[in-house]
């Protein structure tokens, strides 16, 4: 009897190891050494820095901006950073040019010297270089970049062919394999790291079409836009963002997936901007709550609570409360879902899209539209221009009220006056820090003010009577009140 259950045991032992083992001989084993491939990966990987010249206060630091990530303010103001200050006539005040250099990385993908890297490593620069990994330096040209995936197209003009590296699929790697992240972190030079995909898909609430990949392969400042590579030396992420509370690396990093990224750097290559797909709604999440009262099984799909006229989705009979489960074949679990789908769908096409209302099923013939928000190159001289029209008046950046800033800002039509965009907080000029960015000047001690020049006209009348503050009457988030501001600096 004993004999008969050690067999038994025995059989199921093995019946078991049968079964498991086809699935762990699937994993990527961890190699003895990333030394080779590592050797054949860093010639293509690049140091990107860039020089922005700004103006600032003697004695000040600029007008830096301080939201803290995925403020509403955040994207609105960042257009504004670094104004152009205003000499008001003392020594403290006179502004001097002082650059601003930032560092990251890249990696060719083109013998001709195409190189990818991140919107934020370039952003609002006067110039971009690019450093090779034979030490060769180069002016780059920015040939497209789109802000809401943070990707940036360069090209620099070479004589040879440079070494270059591919894309992979990463929809291929699973959680757990290895991963190797090159980079040029605070400007050390080409540097290693590895570690594993800690996570897919995360949605980090940094932009609309985040889709994350997770890893715990070391990343620091500056390895921003560098290459993420699976065991095959494809590239399946681009470097983006890290989790820290010190800005320092604790094992948390997040990349770009590489199906994303090559659409949009495909788009850029080609157009110069990124061509997304619209259907014209705003959409909101199924909460288990909503799926229970129309009687749905599950809490998926993304609820329609506005429907814009005369688009896709008007023409399409989209209707107030539909729910959207399907588009494209796609099934929609949440609003992500969606929105990516949507973005990524070729611009004229048309598809099928499914919705539950009242109960039922019903498909929709949908012609996707194009989204209107690509940034071209030639975007970037109309920006310096914006930058131009900027004022600094007793520590304030301001600007006129337009109608781009009414929308971003939902400031009402009946609002007239001038916009602060930043505010020099270092200069100890008494009142600045009851003032916020986002605020609207709509008097001067009692004088309305309509334009950056009425301000300045404002405060110049009362220098010359003698004052020594004036009065501020600013507009936020539908109230009104009074600021006095010092009219001089402390010594």
């Amino acid at each position: 009897m004993m004999n008969i259950s050690k067999r038994l045991a025995g059989a199921f032992f093995i019946l078991v190891y049968m079964i498991v083992a086809p699935s762990l001989s699937n994993a990527q084993g961890a190699p003895k050494s990333f030394a080779d491939l590592s050797e054949k990966l860093l010639p293509a990987v690049v140091n990107v820095y860039t020089t922005q010249n700004i103006r600032v206060d003697r004695g000040g630091r600029g007008n830096g901006y301080n939201f803290p990530p995925g403020s509403p303010f955040e994207d609105f103001f960042k257009r504004f950073q670094n104004p152009d200050q205003e000499d008001d006539g003392s020594e403290n005040s006179r502004p001097r040019m002082q650059q601003r250099r930032s560092l990251g990385s890249g990696f060719i993908i083109d013998k001709e010297g195409i190189i990818v890297t991140n919107n934020h490593v370039i952003d609002d620069a006067d110039e971009i270089s690019v450093k090779l990994h034979d030490g060769r330096e180069f002016t780059a040209e920015l040939i497209g970049r789109d802000d809401k995936v943070d990707l940036a197209v360069l090209k620099i003009d070479v004589d040879e062919d440079l070494p270059f590296v591919t894309f992979g699929d990463d929809r291929k790697s699973r959680v757990g394999d290895w991963v190797l992240a090159i980079g040029e972190p605070f400007g050390l030079g080409g540097t290693v790291t590895a570690g594993i995909i800690s996570a897919r898909n995360r949605d980090i609430q940094s932009g609309p079409y985040d889709q994350y990949i997770q890893t715990d392969a070391s990343i620091n400042r500056g390895n921003s836009g560098g290459p993420m590579f699976n065991m095959n030396g494809e590239v399946i992420g681009i470097n983006t963002i890290i989790y820290s509370q010190t800005g320092g690396n604790i094992g948390i990093g997040f990349a770009i997936p590489s199906t994303q990224a090559k659409v949009i750097i495909d788009q850029l290559r080609e157009f110069g901007r990124t061509k997304r797909g619209r259907i014209g709604v705003r959409i909101g999440p199924v909460s288990k709550e909503i799926a229970e009262s129309l009687g749905m099984d599950e809490a998926v799909g993304a609820i329609v609570s506005t429907v814009e006229d005369d688009s896709p989705s008007s023409k399409a009979g989209v209707q107030f409360g539909d729910i959207i489960v399907e588009f494209d074949g796609t099934k929609i679990k949440e609003v992500r879902d969606l929105t990516t789908k949507v973005a990524n769908t070729k611009i004229g096409s048309t598809v099928n899209m499914v919705v539950l209302r009242k109960g039922k099923r019903i498909t929709l013939k949908i012609t996707v539209d194009e989204l209107d928000e690509g940034t071209t190159v030639k975007d970037e001289a109309a920006k310096k221009d914006a930058k131009e029209e900027m004022e600094s008046v007793l520590g304030l950046s301001l600007t006129n009220l337009d109608d781009k800033a009414r929308e971003e800002l939902e400031i009402q039509d009946n609002i007239d006056g001038v916009l602060i965009t930043s505010i020099d907080y270092d200069s100890g000029r008494e009142g600045l820090r009851s003032l916020r960015r986002g605020d609207v000047i709509v008097e001067v001690t009692q004088q309305e003010v309509k334009t950056v020049e009425d301000v300045k006209k404002q405060i110049e009348e009362q220098r010359d009577a003698g004052r020594t503050a004036v009065l501020l009457s600013i507009y936020r988030s539908g109230q009104y009140a009074h600021i006095p501001v010092k009219l001089d600096k402390p010594e």
